[in-house]
Order: structure tokens, then C-alpha cells, then sequence
């Protein structure tokens, strides 16, 4: 199964592109696939809009940026937990960590 982290931002937001230096390092050094999706490109947000939506139906909730957790997001996808906005790399990396534990625990039980 392909455990993943989505990001959702747009170009002219100055903490999506703050973040870009090192949030998808920290996805992969925990284990995570890191799939970048801005807005603007409408070719790649067409491919995981459907899962922006299942979570945020009217985008009015998000935040900028958007990360959600997800298995499987190329076909039947399962969110698993979400960061919203921005973090220092640590605490980026404490929130990650934090979804990854929960799901984890969840499937010891």
C-alpha cells in the first residue's frame, strides 16, 4: 500500500513556498511518498481533486498549505489524518509523526 502525504498550495502563497525547503524531506524521511499539487496546475489537481473534496467539499476549512495523509491516493484512497498550514521543520515533522502513530495504534487494535 502506498502510504502518502498530498500537499495542496498555490503558488502565491509565501508559506506554502517556506515550507517547500524541506517539507517534502521530512515526508520522505519518515517513509511517506510526497506528491506536490498546486492549485494552479490543473492537470495534477484534477488527479487528487477528489481528494482534497472528500475532506474539504467547499475548500473553506483548508489551510494554506494543506497536507493530508493518505493510502492509496492513485486509486481507492483512504485519508488518514491531515497538518494544516505552516510549521517549522520540527514541529512539521512532531505533526507528521503524531498522524502516522494514530494510525498505527489504530491498526494494533
Amino acid at each position: 500500500m502506498e502510504r502518502s502525504v498530498i500537499k495542496f498550495s498555490s503558488e502565491d502563497c509565501g508559506i506554502c513556498h517556506k515550507m517547500s525547503f524541506y517539507d517534502k524531506k521530512v515526508s520522505e524521511e519518515l517513509g511517506l511518498q510526497f506528491i506536490d499539487v498546486k492549485m494552479q496546475d490543473t492537470a495534477t489537481y484534477r488527479k487528487y481533486r477528489k481528494i482534497l473534496l472528500s475532506q474539504y467539499p467547499d475548500k473553506a476549512e483548508m489551510g494554506w498549505p494543506t497536507y493530508l495523509i493518505c493510502d492509496s491516493p492513485d486509486g481507492e484512497f483512504q485519508i488518514l489524518g491531515e497538518v494544516k498550514g505552516g510549521h517549522p521543520k520540527g514541529e512539521f515533522r512532531t505533526k507528521l509523526q503524531a498522524v502516522l502513530d494514530t494510525v498505527e495504534k489504530v491498526s494494533q487494535n
